[in-house]
């Protein structure tokens, strides 16, 4: 979006404050306990990932240029991560994954491009800053002299996104979106009807096994991307709709209480109007713990509570609009049945939806503290092997879930794989 009019007329901190590459090393191994699911973002930034980073400027790269050929793409902002890292070879090729589902042909970025020979010293610029291991305040200089300019450049550029979007076809017309109105209309029925699918959210506790006799039906077992799904939606509940004993339950916590279990996954309860219906609660929150009790101030989500717990679903499709402007839809069923229709949907056996259509569960306590931080909770599960997050994971067949079921009255979409 930027006509060469335009550019010859930017200074370099114009440039600088506006154009910027990440950049981290990595030395690939074959042991998906350093799986990550979404390079394609950004830099990880997780543990000692991402944690002690130089900030200078410089410019585009590649074997083309030299100490001799310099290159004209200058200066631009680097933020580069100081360690070298091991990370999975199916973190790569997920991220691979990812760029052919882009609409662009990113195929000629599929592979390793040459390096170029290290920058001589008389080339490199005098402005680092070395994020992690000293303060700003400690170094020599300071390429962003203008106190409160990135905060101020983000809100203009948040500004400038939101306004785009309203004015666009995708969000003025609903005919321009691929997936509307793409939910297949499957009513709930009684839970005790003979053709009852296996139901969601369940017990997860290692070692439990439900008494629903599911035949030969089993659960996807492969990390969705490698069975051609895409997530299609994120959205979350208040408390965990799963319970896993120890973990959450109901000897779980929070600042608002918990609920309790006064018979087996009997959940429900008087609710006064308007009232949203919780769930377990997870045995983190500690009220003498400020990162539990500090408010934080919310700039995009609505209602939400530092300390409490909630449990975020995100859906994957194979026949969402994976790839496309149209691939994250609301209400998720929309993405989920984007390229599905009724007839062909009757034809599919229950082995054929619970392999094609899942969700990632995964349950979180809030806290204020950004040393818990995560770039990126749009894609999926979270896997971080320090901290223990997907590494425990229980694979059933189950169903959509939400407030308007219960155990009197079952969902019909179903069976789908829970992971």
């Amino acid at each position: 979006n930027l006509p060469m009019e335009a550019f010859s007329t930017l200074k370099p901190q114009d440039i600088a404050s506006a154009v910027g590459v990440h950049g981290q090393i990595f030395t690939i191994v074959n042991d998906d306990s350093y799986f990550y699911p979404d390079m394609i973002r950004g830099m990880i930034v997780d543990g000692e990932m991402g944690k002690d980073v130089t900030h200078y400027t410089g410019s585009t790269t590649g074997d083309s240029r030299s100490n001799e050929v310099c290159s004209a793409y200058s200066p631009v902002t680097w933020q580069v991560d100081r360690k070298c890292h091991m990370i999975s070879a199916s973190s790569f090729d997920k991220m691979c994954y990812d760029m052919k589902m882009q609409r662009d042909d990113m195929s000629d970025d599929l592979h390793a491009h040459g390096s170029r020979e290290l920058v001589k010293d008389e080339y490199a610029a005098n402005n680092h800053i070395y994020v992690g291991d000293r303060k700003l305040a400690e170094t020599t200089s300071d390429p962003c002299p203008t106190e409160g300019a990135p905060d101020s450049a983000l809100q203009e550029q948040e500004t400038a996104l939101f306004a785009l979007k309203a004015g666009s076809s995708f969000y003025n017309i609903p005919e321009a979106n691929t997936c509307a109105g793409s939910k297949l209309p499957l009513d709930n029925f009684a839970c005790t009807e003979l053709e009852v699918q296996p139901q969601a959210g369940a017990n997860i506790t290692k070692g439990y096994v439900g008494e629903h006799d599911v035949g030969e039906l089993t659960p996807q077992t492969q990390q969705y991307w490698q069975s051609s799904m895409c997530p299609v939606n994120v959205h979350w509940h208040l408390g965990t709709e799963h319970y896993s004993v120890g973990e959450f339950d109901e000897g779980g916590d929070g600042p608002h209480g918990n609920v309790g279990r006064p018979d087996w996954a009997d959940r429900e309860r008087a609710l006064a109007e308007g009232e949203v219906q919780d769930g377990f609660r997870c045995h983190h929150y500690d009220e003498t713990d400020p990162k539990f009790t500090t408010p934080y101030e919310w700039k995009h989500c609505v209602g939400m509570e530092v300390g409490e717990t909630y449990e975020v679903h995100w859906p994957h499709s194979a026949v969402g609009a994976c790839g496309t402007v149209d691939q994250f839809q609301t209400p998720f069923y929309d993405g989920v049945f984007c390229g599905l229709d009724m007839k062909t949907f009757l034809t599919l056996k229950p082995q054929d939806i619970a392999s094609a259509v899942g969700v990632h569960g995964q349950i979180f306590t809030v806290v204020n503290d950004d040393s818990y931080f995560y770039s990126d909770m749009m894609r999926g599960m979270i896997i971080d092997k320090d901290r223990g997050m997907g590494q425990d994971v229980t694979q059933y067949t189950g169903s959509t879930t939400g407030d308007s079921r219960s155990n009197e009255m079952c969902s019909t979409y179903a069976p789908v794989t829970w992971q």
